[in-house]
């Protein structure tokens, strides 16, 4: 018989709370739970201040689960999300929440054995985010660095095609999984746990449990830097994805047009929120060149991400073309970055790691600040 919600429920009532000696099951902490095949994911909700008290208790959750007959994988995190419905009233509360957003934002924890953590993020979705960030993680490969990519994008992981990456990664150690590996990149998404056409219909704790799992229980071994391709927008699970990763700086792919301009202020604006620096801002189908009669067209309009980045006191890292040859290698899994490394394409993308690079390495920039950005 398949695995249901209610044979969950069942294994986790001979977990108990610490303090009260509550079964798991009977404590209403537990979020929504997804079985998918043989596969189960949900989280526990705690006070901030719990953490460190509860984690025993996520652990045997997750092995309670696991040793359920047919069940393969597991994913069990802990959240803090505020209940919902939940208010703040008077001016007490409100002046809690002001001092709380002006308070200086507590440091992420590192990584152990990566380096450097940037993340690839737009605005919007359907701007080119991910084929960036595939392609600059290869670019920064072939420089002779050490490097991962973590796909992010729950609702759309694509990073799996892109690379042309398929199976399940190995899990060791009870619980670790082993990252797949494409043209010299360590690649981890939600996408070799759940199949292809599985809808992700999933509130934040539970995306947020995916994420650090994918995150943290991933054996990344010693990396130089890792590239984060996040998902597209700037709502709450990207808010707390750059808050609670350890972010050396963010990338920001947008198209040149007004509509997506606008978006990719707000993306600015939300890592200046949270003291990540912007490494500057990429101009995707930025022009299209008819591959008959090689006339240049701006579909997009042209220039509008170089004029942004300029207002914003940002840099600039490039233009890319919308390319039909792009297009068909990153739906085969051949990006181009790694397969036709002659191509103008792959020239950029070479360009934009090596200035990515520059920055994060210290070549006369001071990161502990970021840089001075003024949204209008």
């Amino acid at each position: 018989m398949p695995l249901t919600p209610a044979d969950i429920h069942r294994a986790l009532e001979l977990v108990k709370l610490p303090a009260s000696g509550q079964s798991l099951t009977a404590s209403g902490r537990l979020t929504e739970i997804r079985v998918d095949g043989a596969k189960v994911m949900f989280a526990i909700a705690i006070d901030p201040t719990e953490a460190r008290a509860m984690e025993p208790v996520r652990a045997a959750a997750e092995s309670a689960v696991r040793g359920l007959p047919g069940v393969t994988s597991v994913l069990v995190g802990l959240t803090a999300e505020r209940p919902q419905g939940e208010a703040r009233r008077g001016e007490q509360g409100a002046r809690a929440h002001t001092a709380a957003h002006n308070a200086p934002q507590q440091r992420p924890i590192g990584l152990p054995g990566i380096k450097q953590v940037i993340a690839v993020a737009s605005g919007k979705g359907g701007v080119g985010k991910s084929t960036t960030a595939c392609n600059l993680a290869i670019s920064l490969a072939q420089m002779g660095l050490r490097v991962g990519l973590l796909d992010a994008d729950i609702f759309g992981p694509s990073v799996p095609r892109l690379f042309g990456l398929t199976g399940k990664p190995q899990v060791v150690e009870g619980r670790i999984m082993v990252p797949l590996e494409a043209y010299g990149v360590k690649v981890m998404s939600i996408g070799f746990l759940v199949d292809e056409e599985t809808p992700m219909i999933w509130r934040g704790p539970m995306v947020m449990s995916a994420l650090t799992q994918l995150l943290r229980e991933v054996r990344w071994g010693e990396l130089d830097i890792m590239v984060v391709d996040m998902p597209p927008g700037t709502g709450d699970a990207q808010l707390t994805m750059a808050q609670h990763t350890p972010l050396a700086g963010a990338v920001i792919v947008s198209t040149p047009q007004d509509l997506a301009l606008i978006d990719a202020r707000r993306g600015v604006g939300m890592f200046q929120k949270v003291s990540v620096p912007v490494l500057g801002i990429v101009e995707n189908m930025s022009t299209f060149s008819c591959p008959n009669c090689g006339h240049v067209s701006h579909l997009f309009g042209h220039g509008g991400a170089r004029r942004e980045a300029h207002r914003l006191g940002v840099p600039f890292l490039g233009e890319l073309p919308l390319s039909l040859e792009v297009r068909e290698r990153s739906d085969t899994g051949k990006p181009v970055a790694a397969t036709l490394p002659d191509s103008a394409e792959a020239g950029i993308y070479r360009q934009m790691a090596a200035q990515v690079w520059a920055t994060l390495s210290g070549d006369g920039v001071d990161r502990r600040q970021p840089p001075r950005i003024v949204i209008e």
